[in-house]
């Protein structure tokens, strides 16, 4: 029987993995033909992307309501929406999303997320108390089932949803494919040590740099290419940018190298048979590079202890 179903999770900011993962929503509602309605921060280019959807603004309160009065279910997620590392607002807009289709007595799926860290005491109270209401709730990782479990919520673990992404066989290529992003603690020393390395340990290789959500990525990106070609006038480096999800993982996939900062595009990294050395940046980072046994780089030591 057909429901109608709304979406809540970053959506709509051009970031791949979260795109990828709402494609994954979207695509397994449709074959059971749900009616979807998607709360994104874009809604001209979510809705450009999926036809048979409906849009409503991120802060649009007032129709933000009235969706989740009329529908059937919430769901809520993947990715990591229930952490304050970001910011403590976006933990509090995702979990207030989640308490107005509670109050309003509708079935709220917390998918595939990853929970934590929240170090706002605050936070992890407002968490804690709204979860347990949930109808069902499925992680991404063992830690934040053991979270979970800690606070007595039941949930299931599964894998993230880019995981069931399918990544087409191609031959690769002589490439070594870098995915950087802004971050806080990602200073200019680390970029000009790891430049050098790259330089250095790739002799031969062609560099590809990759931007997976351009207002974030694109500009350390320029700026790590025009360090790596200080160093190394004749290398072809190149800077990928204004990617679709489909393009960033046909181009990922030829790579035989991979130095990667986000959570997705490690994913990518394995489902491609790269490999693949794990920038970690975020707690998410370390917990796939552990399950999967890659090598990981920390942002806070230094490079010859890794």
């Amino acid at each position: 029987m057909s429901k109608k179903v709304v979406l809540s999770g970053y959506f709509g900011f051009k970031n791949f993995g979260d795109e990828a993962i709402l494609s994954v929503l979207v695509n397994k509602l449709e074959q059971y033909n749900h009616n979807i309605t998607i709360i994104t921060s874009n809604p001209e280019y979510t809705g450009e992307k999926f036809k048979n959807v409906r849009c409503v603004k991120t802060f649009d309160l007032k129709n933000i309501i009235a969706e989740l009065i009329s529908t059937d279910f919430l769901i809520s997620g993947g990715g990591s929406l229930l952490q304050d590392t970001t910011s403590f607002k976006s933990l509090i807009y995702y979990l207030t999303v989640i308490f107005i289709a509670l109050v309003f007595q509708k079935k709220v799926i917390i998918f595939a997320q990853g929970i934590g860290p929240i170090k706002n005491p605050l936070g992890t109270i407002l968490t804690r108390l709204i979860l347990k209401y949930c109808t069902f709730i499925s992680v991404r990782d063992s830690k934040s089932a053991e979270l979970l479990k800690s606070w007595g919520i039941n949930s299931e673990l599964v894998c993230d949803p880019v995981f069931s992404t399918k990544i087409p066989y191609t031959d690769k290529e002589n490439i070594v494919a870098i995915q950087l992003r802004q971050f806080k603690t990602l200073n200019k020393d680390f970029l000009d040590r790891l430049a050098y390395k790259v330089i250095n340990e790739f002799t031969n290789e062609n560099i590809e740099i990759y931007s997976f959500q351009d207002e974030i990525d694109l500009e350390i990106c320029k700026n790590f290419a025009n360090t790596l070609q200080l160093l190394n006038p004749e290398k072809k480096i190149t800077v990928l940018s204004n990617l679709a999800d489909k393009e960033i993982i046909e181009k990922l996939s030829r790579a035989k190298y991979l130095i990667a900062m986000r959570f997705h595009a490690i994913i990518v990294g394995l489902l491609s048979g790269i490999k693949t050395l794990a920038i970690n940046y975020d707690i998410k980072v370390e917990k796939l590079s552990s399950e999967y046994k890659l090598p990981i780089l920390d942002l806070h030591k230094e490079f010859e202890n890794q």
